[in-house]
């Protein structure tokens, strides 16, 4: 189906008949086909994706709905949301602005409310996504033990599957699995995380103000989503500073941050193979040794 009809199919399916008056394709990601939509009424962001997974832009809509309601930090809106056995398409609110001086410190108190939303156990209600790939949930009462089952042993396996995993990595992967309690907190509360907060995923609205997109939501320990933002490059410092303010990391936060990061280094070695590898055994060097 050619891309304007589905961007007319997508308008009609959330109530807007009026004339689309230009669409246009939008760059930054790589997993969808995403456009500018400037209907009569008002513009719009659409996401198009062909052989879509199950429930791919569901679970995206879910995951922001969630945060939405959590009342913390800035989301799209979604307005509609359609997949069929071709095709699928996801509709949110078009948000533009450009950043101010105090941008990244709203965006440091906004994740540091988010995380002091609390859920009542480990993980999250439905399977969800991280990029393409699938993500595991389902509730759990230790963060240890969801951290191994949910996070790290499914990448781990997936690796295995793609031929990523030699015997040396996989043995070594397994020692750590054995051994997680000894970095990880024994009790922590689950705050609400977005899951994939690296630069790519916020972006600017009116005014300066932050917003959140592309999340692949859960409950969890709330330095997992810090340790992410430093992964690559990191996050301006400001927001660290901010952030503190209101959660600050522990004290052991440094000791721990590399096997948080871990769990990242696999999705991408899954995504895109073994140029990630030299820093999967990088981690894996820093906690059971050579």
């Amino acid at each position: 189906m050619k891309t304007e009809t589905i961007i007319a199919e997508a308008l009609q399916h959330i109530g807007d008949s009026s004339a689309i008056l230009q669409y246009k394709r939008v760059y930054g990601g790589d997993i969808n086909e995403a456009f500018f939509v400037q209907s009569e009424r008002q513009p719009y962001f659409v996401k198009i994706r062909h052989s879509l997974p199950p429930r791919f832009f569901q679970c995206e809509a879910t995951g922001l709905e969630t945060l939405r309601k959590a009342n913390a930090i800035n989301v799209p809106s979604v307005y509609g949301v359609k997949e069929t056995n071709d095709y699928g398409f996801l509709i949110l609110e078009w948000v533009e602005g450009e950043e101010t001086s105090k941008t990244a410190e709203q965006l440091g108190y906004a994740v540091a409310r988010l995380h002091q939303c609390y859920g009542p156990s480990f993980g999250f209600v439905e399977d969800n996504y991280i990029g393409l790939l699938p993500q595991k949930n389902g509730w759990y009462e230790n963060w240890v033990d969801y951290y191994r089952e949910c996070r790290l042993l499914p990448q781990i396996e997936l690796a295995e599957q793609k031929g990523q995993m030699p015997a040396r990595r996989r043995n070594k992967l397994e020692k750590l699995l054995a051994s997680l309690e000894r970095w990880l907190p024994e009790t922590c509360s689950p705050s609400l995380l977005h899951g994939d907060l690296w630069g790519g995923n916020w972006i600017v609205g009116a005014n300066g103000v932050p917003y959140l997109i592309d999340p692949a939501v859960f409950y969890g320990h709330y330095e997992f989503e810090i340790a992410f933002t430093e992964l690559f490059g990191g996050f301006p410092s400001r927001f660290y500073e901010a952030y503190n303010e209101l959660m600050p990391l522990s004290s052991d936060y440094h000791e721990r941050k590399q096997l948080y990061q871990l769990f990242y280094l696999l999705v991408h070695l899954n995504l895109f193979g073994e140029t990630y590898g030299s820093a999967v055994d990088r981690v894996l060097r820093r906690y059971v040794g050579e």
